[in-house]
């Protein structure tokens, strides 16, 4: 009977994987078709001459490209502004969006109406919240309009996005408000995971106020912390419509970062092959971020 039920079962397991592969069949056609042909013809063309006239083979250079990279003080200059991005915008929206989802995490009446409100720019499209954010900060615009009525004839107007110190902090300043909400979510959703009882208990200890996120909230969100870290410095490192679309670059490439010197090598220089070696640097630095959610955050099923 045992042979008999094993082998009624076998052609049951064999129809659900082919039906499991019939469903999965269209996304892997898209994916590999979008991404991973695309991606492998890139790192294929990092090793090549590519020529303007797409009809010409490619002439295969070995590791020319990768020692012109190594060479290219350029290229160092936009890593370096992209860590520096990095660095400005992952620790403030990772304490920010834990102190909103601390916020936000209360029984009170209309507290949805304040998790929408602080929600609201996730959804909203980062053309329009560039070209918004453009206007604030136009020396005819908003915030120095402001600034003049309150300091006077005296006060001479900010140039946010021209000045090399200001521009970079300025468009970082786009990706938090953009990012907040989003990763405000992720933390309520682990705050919410939090019981009760376990503030109960420490406050009997005496620990109350801010003493108990010390105590309680931090630990437990250990996960979402690291998480929300990776994500948003992967995020960071892979920034390019705030720069596009606030300054291209500028001023004085101070806002020049790895993916937009990527493009501007594609589109602008027409360098492909060499933007193909520029985007296998950031594959690999995205790469070792990733490799560090998935080490840290995968293991307790985060990922």
């Amino acid at each position: 009977m045992a042979p008999s039920s094993r082998s009624s079962t076998l052609p049951s397991s064999s129809r659900s994987t082919a039906a499991a592969w019939a469903f999965l069949a269209p996304a892997l056609v898209l994916i590999g078709l979008s991404v991973l042909i695309p991606a492998a013809m890139a790192l294929l063309m990092s090793f090549t001459q590519a020529g303007l006239d797409v009809s010409e083979p490619l002439r295969f250079v070995g590791l020319a490209n990768v020692r012109r990279l190594l060479a290219d003080p350029m290229f160092f200059r936009v890593t370096g502004t992209t860590f520096l991005y990095l660095i400005g915008v992952v620790p403030p929206v990772v304490l920010g969006a834990l102190a909103l989802a601390v916020l936000v995490n209360r029984q009170l009446p209309g507290i949805h109406w304040f998790r929408a409100a602080f929600y609201t720019p996730v959804l909203v499209s980062i053309v329009v919240a560039a070209i918004a954010f453009r206007w604030l900060y136009a020396e005819n615009g908003l915030i120095n309009g402001w600034l003049t009525a309150l300091l006077g004839d005296a006060f001479s107007p900010i140039g946010f996005l021209t000045s090399p110190l200001l521009a970079l902090p300025s468009v970082m300043l786009v990706t938090l408000w953009k990012g907040l909400g989003y990763y405000m979510v992720i933390f309520l959703a682990g705050l919410q995971g939090i019981s009760a009882d376990l503030y109960e208990a420490a406050a009997l200890d005496g620990s109350e106020g801010w003493r108990k996120h010390v105590d309680i909230t931090l630990p437990l969100l250990r996960p979402y912390l690291t998480l929300v870290a990776v994500i948003s410095a992967i995020a960071a490192t892979k920034v390019f419509e705030e720069v596009y679309l606030m300054t291209q670059g500028g001023p004085a490439d101070s806002t020049r970062t790895l993916v937009y010197y990527v493009y501007d090598q594609a589109f602008s220089e027409l360098e492909i092959s060499y933007a193909c070696t520029v985007g296998l640097a950031l594959f690999l630095i995205v790469l070792v971020l990733s490799l560090i959610r998935f080490a840290f955050a995968g293991e307790r099923g985060l990922t």
